[in-house]
């Protein structure tokens, strides 16, 4: 129960400083109200539940391997599936948005799930994907954020995550036959009191940066001491989003 508290508190962290911007970029394709959309790795659902709203006479499909933070029951075109999401089987051509956050450069088989993705779409549907890319932790001008978030690119290294993937997505989506690519970037924030939603991250990563010696209790002593300081504000990594569309 512990476990599924703080990862909601994790997504939610996430929602409340990503939606927008996420929102944002999904209303300039001018989604339509009888679109069929795939939401990958709905997470807790936010991003889902917008899209059944803005579609009401389409199909949202919110898929995770953990579907313990999703009603199903928020919207009567709203379908939660639980589903390994390295190996997804969609019919080709059936979506007319595909979206993911956060998801991909977690995937070993990242470039390969994204050329299937591009299959799944429906002649001029959109996949839109959004991930992070890490700046370098020596450049933060707060020495506890460099020592910590080197141990977090090191932890999710070993993980097989890639941080700096991102920055190939554009170019990923013009490989797969997909037109029209464009991107955009949102800045992360560390500290600004309560405006940082970096804080749940970390807190949810230490016990593991501690069990393998990547990081001290006095370093994440030090963090915390930093987000209780009104001065304390950095830019640990930068979300791209990118997208194309598949001809027709």
């Amino acid at each position: 129960m512990l476990r599924t508290t703080t990862e909601r508190q994790r997504l939610e962290s996430i929602q409340r400083h990503t939606d927008s911007c996420t929102t944002a970029v999904l209303e300039g394709l001018s989604p339509q109200p009888s679109w069929n959309c795939l939401e990958l790795g709905a997470g807790a659902g936010s991003i889902a539940y917008w899209l059944a709203q803005r579609c009401p006479r389409g199909r949202v499909v919110a898929a995770d391997l953990d579907t313990r933070l999703l009603d199903p029951d928020r919207a009567p075109n709203l379908v939660v599936e639980q589903t390994d999401l390295t190996k997804p089987d969609y019919a080709p051509g059936h979506f007319d948005l595909i979206h993911a956050r956060y998801l991909f450069c977690h995937l070993p088989a990242r470039d390969e799930l994204l050329a299937r993705a591009a299959d799944w779409l429906a002649p001029g549907g959109w996949l839109v994907i959004e991930d992070p890319y890490q700046l370098p932790a020596e450049t933060s001008p707060f020495p506890p954020v460099r020592r910590l978030m080197a141990a977090y690119a090191r932890l999710y290294d070993a993980r097989g995550a890639d941080l700096t993937w991102a920055r190939s997505l554009p170019a990923l989506l013009a490989r797969n036959g997909l037109t029209e690519v464009d991107y955009s970037a949102n800045p992360a924030r560390m500290g600004a009191g309560p405006q940082d939603r970096w804080a749940p991250l970390i807190r949810q990563a230490a016990p593991e940066l501690l069990a393998r010696g990547l990081v001290t209790q006095d370093e994440l002593d030090a963090f915390e001491g930093l987000l209780a300081d009104p001065s304390f504000i950095d830019i640990p990594q930068v979300t791209i989003a990118a997208w194309g569309r598949r001809a027709g």
